[in-house]
Protein backbone atom coordinates (compact mmCIF):
# COMPACT_ATOMS: atom_id res chain seq x y z
CA UNK A 1 0.00 0.00 0.00
CA UNK A 2 1.14 3.49 -1.11
CA UNK A 3 0.58 6.74 0.98
CA UNK A 4 0.95 9.97 -0.58
CA UNK A 5 0.56 13.35 0.95
CA UNK A 6 1.38 15.86 -1.71
CA UNK A 7 -1.24 16.46 -4.34
CA UNK A 8 0.85 16.97 -6.69
CA UNK A 9 2.86 13.08 -6.18
CA UNK A 10 -1.35 11.83 -6.22
CA UNK A 11 -2.21 13.57 -9.41
CA UNK A 12 1.40 12.66 -11.09
CA UNK A 13 1.00 8.66 -10.17
CA UNK A 14 -2.56 8.85 -11.80
CA UNK A 15 -1.18 10.51 -14.94
CA UNK A 16 1.90 8.35 -15.24
CA UNK A 17 -0.42 5.26 -15.22
CA UNK A 18 -1.72 3.54 -17.71
CA UNK A 19 -4.99 4.72 -19.28
CA UNK A 20 -6.52 1.62 -19.70
CA UNK A 21 -5.90 1.16 -15.59
CA UNK A 22 -9.40 1.25 -14.15
CA UNK A 23 -9.33 3.90 -10.62
CA UNK A 24 -11.85 3.69 -7.90
CA UNK A 25 -12.12 6.20 -5.38
CA UNK A 26 -13.09 6.71 -1.91
CA UNK A 27 -13.05 9.64 -0.25
CA UNK A 28 -13.16 9.73 3.75
CA UNK A 29 -12.82 11.35 6.40
CA UNK A 30 -10.90 8.67 8.71
CA UNK A 31 -12.20 7.49 11.97
CA UNK A 32 -13.08 4.19 9.67
CA UNK A 33 -15.64 1.89 10.42
CA UNK A 34 -17.34 -0.79 8.38
CA UNK A 35 -19.37 1.37 6.52
CA UNK A 36 -16.21 2.86 5.12
CA UNK A 37 -14.81 -0.63 4.35
CA UNK A 38 -17.83 -1.72 2.64
CA UNK A 39 -16.97 1.07 0.00
CA UNK A 40 -13.55 0.28 -0.42
CA UNK A 41 -14.40 -3.48 -0.83
CA UNK A 42 -16.68 -2.14 -3.81
CA UNK A 43 -13.77 0.27 -5.31
CA UNK A 44 -11.61 -3.01 -4.95
CA UNK A 45 -14.05 -5.34 -6.71
CA UNK A 46 -15.23 -2.93 -9.89
CA UNK A 47 -11.54 -0.98 -10.73
CA UNK A 48 -7.52 -1.98 -11.01
CA UNK A 49 -6.52 0.71 -8.67
CA UNK A 50 -8.58 1.16 -5.02
CA UNK A 51 -7.59 5.07 -3.74
CA UNK A 52 -8.78 5.71 -0.28
CA UNK A 53 -8.80 9.44 0.72
CA UNK A 54 -7.95 10.32 4.62
CA UNK A 55 -8.46 13.96 5.23
CA UNK A 56 -10.40 15.69 7.86
CA UNK A 57 -12.14 18.40 6.02
CA UNK A 58 -12.23 21.60 8.27
CA UNK A 59 -14.17 24.09 5.86
CA UNK A 60 -17.43 21.33 5.89
CA UNK A 61 -17.55 22.54 9.89
CA UNK A 62 -19.71 25.05 10.77
CA UNK A 63 -18.74 24.53 14.45
CA UNK A 64 -14.93 24.53 15.67
CA UNK A 65 -16.01 22.60 18.93
CA UNK A 66 -17.22 19.54 16.54
CA UNK A 67 -13.96 19.79 13.88
CA UNK A 68 -11.69 19.54 17.28
CA UNK A 69 -13.56 16.70 18.38
CA UNK A 70 -13.95 14.87 15.05
CA UNK A 71 -12.77 11.43 16.20
CA UNK A 72 -8.71 11.01 14.58
CA UNK A 73 -7.65 7.16 14.01
CA UNK A 74 -5.05 7.75 11.62
CA UNK A 75 -2.76 4.39 12.56
CA UNK A 76 -5.04 2.41 13.10
CA UNK A 77 -7.11 3.41 9.56
CA UNK A 78 -4.36 2.84 7.90
CA UNK A 79 -3.76 -0.68 8.82
CA UNK A 80 -7.08 -1.85 8.23
CA UNK A 81 -6.87 -0.50 4.75
CA UNK A 82 -3.90 -1.94 4.31
CA UNK A 83 -5.52 -5.76 5.13
CA UNK A 84 -8.13 -4.31 2.80
CA UNK A 85 -5.62 -4.27 0.16
CA UNK A 86 -6.02 -0.75 -0.41
CA UNK A 87 -3.79 0.49 -3.62
CA UNK A 88 -2.92 3.98 -2.56
CA UNK A 89 -3.86 6.42 0.62
CA UNK A 90 -3.56 9.70 0.04
CA UNK A 91 -3.68 12.08 3.33
CA UNK A 92 -2.97 15.55 2.26
CA UNK A 93 -2.79 17.91 4.73
CA UNK A 94 -4.68 22.02 4.59
CA UNK A 95 -1.83 23.72 3.51
CA UNK A 96 -1.42 21.58 0.42
CA UNK A 97 -5.32 20.83 -0.63
CA UNK A 98 -6.10 24.61 0.19
CA UNK A 99 -3.06 26.57 -0.99
CA UNK A 100 -5.60 29.25 -1.55
CA UNK A 101 -6.44 29.78 1.94
CA UNK A 102 -10.52 29.03 0.74
CA UNK A 103 -9.93 31.82 -1.18
CA UNK A 104 -12.52 29.77 -3.68
CA UNK A 105 -15.03 27.58 -2.91
CA UNK A 106 -17.95 25.68 -4.92
CA UNK A 107 -21.71 27.14 -3.83
CA UNK A 108 -24.74 25.21 -5.14
CA UNK A 109 -28.42 27.19 -4.51
CA UNK A 110 -31.09 25.02 -4.13
CA UNK A 111 -30.97 21.90 -2.30
CA UNK A 112 -28.03 22.62 -0.39
CA UNK A 113 -30.22 25.33 1.31
CA UNK A 114 -32.40 22.43 2.78
CA UNK A 115 -32.21 20.12 5.30
CA UNK A 116 -28.59 20.04 6.47
CA UNK A 117 -27.64 22.77 4.90
CA UNK A 118 -30.34 25.04 6.61
CA UNK A 119 -28.97 24.24 9.63
CA UNK A 120 -25.26 24.13 8.70
CA UNK A 121 -23.82 27.47 7.13
CA UNK A 122 -21.69 27.34 4.44
CA UNK A 123 -21.66 23.08 5.17
CA UNK A 124 -22.06 21.93 1.52
CA UNK A 125 -19.70 24.58 0.25
CA UNK A 126 -17.15 23.38 1.97
CA UNK A 127 -17.92 19.66 0.63
CA UNK A 128 -18.83 20.50 -2.46
CA UNK A 129 -15.22 22.14 -2.71
CA UNK A 130 -13.52 19.69 -1.42
CA UNK A 131 -14.99 16.96 -3.37
CA UNK A 132 -14.17 19.02 -6.83
CA UNK A 133 -10.18 19.15 -5.42
CA UNK A 134 -9.69 15.43 -4.50
CA UNK A 135 -11.81 14.43 -8.53
CA UNK A 136 -9.51 16.72 -9.99
CA UNK A 137 -6.80 15.39 -8.42
CA UNK A 138 -7.22 11.67 -8.30
CA UNK A 139 -8.92 12.07 -11.37
CA UNK A 140 -11.10 8.04 -11.30
CA UNK A 141 -13.63 6.45 -13.28
CA UNK A 142 -15.66 5.81 -10.42
CA UNK A 143 -16.13 7.62 -6.80
CA UNK A 144 -17.93 5.78 -4.31
CA UNK A 145 -20.00 7.56 -1.46
CA UNK A 146 -22.77 6.17 1.06
CA UNK A 147 -26.50 6.46 1.37
CA UNK A 148 -26.20 7.67 4.99
CA UNK A 149 -25.73 11.08 4.19
CA UNK A 150 -28.05 11.25 1.03
CA UNK A 151 -28.01 14.44 0.22
CA UNK A 152 -24.45 14.78 0.05
CA UNK A 153 -24.69 12.34 -2.58
CA UNK A 154 -27.24 13.76 -4.50
CA UNK A 155 -25.12 17.09 -4.54
CA UNK A 156 -21.72 15.50 -5.43
CA UNK A 157 -24.11 13.54 -8.05
CA UNK A 158 -25.44 17.08 -9.38
CA UNK A 159 -21.87 18.78 -9.38
CA UNK A 160 -20.47 16.46 -11.70
CA UNK A 161 -23.08 16.20 -13.87
CA UNK A 162 -22.93 20.72 -13.69
CA UNK A 163 -19.11 20.42 -14.46
CA UNK A 164 -18.73 17.44 -16.85
CA UNK A 165 -16.69 15.57 -14.72
CA UNK A 166 -15.90 12.03 -15.85
CA UNK A 167 -16.39 10.58 -12.93
CA UNK A 168 -19.29 8.04 -12.01
CA UNK A 169 -21.09 8.80 -8.41
CA UNK A 170 -21.43 5.22 -7.32
CA UNK A 171 -24.35 5.40 -4.05
CA UNK A 172 -23.84 2.46 -1.50
CA UNK A 173 -26.01 1.49 0.44
CA UNK A 174 -26.51 2.27 4.41
CA UNK A 175 -24.24 -0.06 6.78
CA UNK A 176 -26.12 -0.29 10.18
CA UNK A 177 -25.44 -2.49 13.27
CA UNK A 178 -27.39 -5.28 14.55
CA UNK A 179 -30.27 -2.93 15.68
CA UNK A 180 -30.88 -0.69 12.89
CA UNK A 181 -28.11 2.06 14.10
CA UNK A 182 -26.54 3.76 10.97
CA UNK A 183 -22.84 3.73 11.59
CA UNK A 184 -20.98 6.54 11.76
CA UNK A 185 -17.52 8.36 13.11
CA UNK A 186 -19.73 10.14 15.07
CA UNK A 187 -20.83 7.26 17.33
CA UNK A 188 -17.91 6.75 18.80
CA UNK A 189 -18.52 9.95 21.05
CA UNK A 190 -21.56 8.79 22.36
CA UNK A 191 -22.15 6.99 25.97
CA UNK A 192 -23.68 3.36 26.16
CA UNK A 193 -27.17 5.38 27.16
CA UNK A 194 -26.39 7.62 23.76
CA UNK A 195 -25.83 4.56 21.69
CA UNK A 196 -29.33 3.28 22.98
CA UNK A 197 -31.40 6.21 22.43
CA UNK A 198 -29.89 6.70 18.78
CA UNK A 199 -30.31 3.25 18.09
CA UNK A 200 -34.03 3.82 19.14
CA UNK A 201 -34.13 6.99 16.79
CA UNK A 202 -33.00 5.28 13.67
CA UNK A 203 -36.09 2.22 14.36
CA UNK A 204 -38.37 5.08 14.69
CA UNK A 205 -37.55 6.70 11.83
CA UNK A 206 -38.74 3.97 10.24
CA UNK A 207 -42.01 3.21 10.88
CA UNK A 208 -45.18 4.10 8.78
CA UNK A 209 -46.38 7.13 11.05
CA UNK A 210 -46.62 10.49 10.14
CA UNK A 211 -43.70 13.06 10.98
CA UNK A 212 -45.33 14.65 13.65
CA UNK A 213 -46.00 11.35 15.35
CA UNK A 214 -42.30 10.61 14.53
CA UNK A 215 -41.50 13.54 16.40
CA UNK A 216 -43.04 13.22 19.24
CA UNK A 217 -41.40 9.73 19.64
CA UNK A 218 -38.05 10.66 19.08
CA UNK A 219 -38.55 13.93 21.53
CA UNK A 220 -40.02 11.51 24.47
CA UNK A 221 -36.57 9.74 24.86
CA UNK A 222 -34.82 13.48 25.42
CA UNK A 223 -33.12 13.60 21.91
CA UNK A 224 -33.41 17.35 20.46
CA UNK A 225 -34.52 16.90 16.71
CA UNK A 226 -33.08 19.39 14.11
CA UNK A 227 -35.50 18.26 11.45
CA UNK A 228 -37.55 15.69 9.72
CA UNK A 229 -38.43 16.33 6.29
CA UNK A 230 -39.52 14.17 3.63
CA UNK A 231 -38.33 15.06 0.18
CA UNK A 232 -38.64 12.71 -2.93
CA UNK A 233 -40.13 9.87 -1.42
CA UNK A 234 -37.18 9.91 1.21
CA UNK A 235 -37.32 10.34 4.64
CA UNK A 236 -34.23 12.91 6.30
CA UNK A 237 -33.61 13.64 9.75
CA UNK A 238 -31.04 14.52 12.18
CA UNK A 239 -30.77 14.86 15.55
CA UNK A 240 -28.31 16.38 18.76
CA UNK A 241 -27.73 14.10 21.36
CA UNK A 242 -25.24 14.51 23.88
CA UNK A 243 -23.54 17.16 21.84
CA UNK A 244 -23.46 15.00 18.92
CA UNK A 245 -24.74 15.49 15.55
CA UNK A 246 -26.17 12.07 14.15
CA UNK A 247 -28.20 12.18 10.58
CA UNK A 248 -29.99 9.40 8.91
CA UNK A 249 -32.69 9.03 6.46
CA UNK A 250 -35.21 5.83 5.36
CA UNK A 251 -36.92 5.46 1.64
CA UNK A 252 -40.46 5.82 2.13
Amino acid sequence: MKIIKSPQEMQDLILKADPKIKVGFVPTMGALHEGHFSLVKKAKEENDLCVVSLFVNPTQFNSKDDFENYPSTLDEDLKALEKLGTDVVFTPDFDSIYPDDYAYEIIEKKFSHKLCGSHRPGHFNGVLTIVMKLLQIVRPQKAYFGEKDYQQFKLIEGLVKAFFIPTKIIPCPIVRDEEGLALSSRNRRLSVDGLNKARSFANILKNNISKSDISKKIQQLGIDIDYIEEIDDRRYAAINLEDVRLIDNVPL
